[in-house]
Order: C-alpha cells, then structure tokens, then sequence
C-alpha cells in the first residue's frame, strides 16, 4: 500500500536521521525515543493488515497516529534544540504529516464503512 510505502520510507529516513545525529553530536536521548516513534508508524500500519476485525484494524491504526504525531514532537525538538535544521526539519515533519493524514482518512473510512465508534 502506498501508506505502509511512505511509512517505511519515513522509518528509513529518521534512522538515517537519528544515526547521523549520534555520530556527530552524541546525543541519545531524543534520537532513541524518535527512532521508537519513527519505525513504530509502519509497524503499526503493517500489523493492522492482519487485524482480527474492523475495530481491531482501526485501532491498529490508531496507534500508527499516535506514533506519527509522537515523531513530530521529536523532531519538533531536534529542531529547537538545533540539532537539525530547518531544511531537515521541513522535510521530515511533511513527510510524517502526508502518513499521519492518510492514517486519518483510512480511520475514518472504516469507522463510517462499519460504524465504529470511538469506544469500541
């Protein structure tokens, strides 16, 4: 699927990051805690195809979401405590946010296709 596509590509793209971040600027803690994030989108999106059913899916892909915008903070941080640049920064903060708004729009299908709601 194009998501989990871009999904992976992003994942690929915040290791890179994140191991030139560690190779010249020694910083771990920020770089750890996106490289969860980063990677953990695709593995949400790629688990979800194997979903028990529609509400198992959704929230599958939930927590995609909640991956994605977990990333954006740690970039977000990366950015402010200047250890990338605002090129980067751009960069990898639209390339999440075109993931995180195909996650919207496949949650909100299922949810109108099977009824979902929230709670279930």
């Amino acid at each position: 699927s194009i998501m989990l596509d871009k999904a992976k590509d992003f994942a690929v793209e915040i290791i890179n990051l994140c191991k030139s971040i560690k190779e010249n600027h020694r910083e771990g803690v920020m770089t750890n805690q996106l490289i969860r994030s980063g990677t953990s989108v695709g593995a949400n999106i790629h688990e979800s195809k194997y979903a028990h059913s529609s509400a198992d899916f959704v929230s599958k892909m939930q927590i995609a979401l909640k991956e994605c915008y977990e990333s954006e903070y740690w970039l977000e941080l990366l950015y402010r405590t200047k250890y990338i640049d605002e090129e980067q920064y751009k960069t990898d903060v639209n390339n999440c946010g075109q993931v995180r708004r195909m996650l919207i729009s496949s949650i909100n299908t299922v949810k109108e296709k099977n009824y979902i709601s929230d709670y279930s």
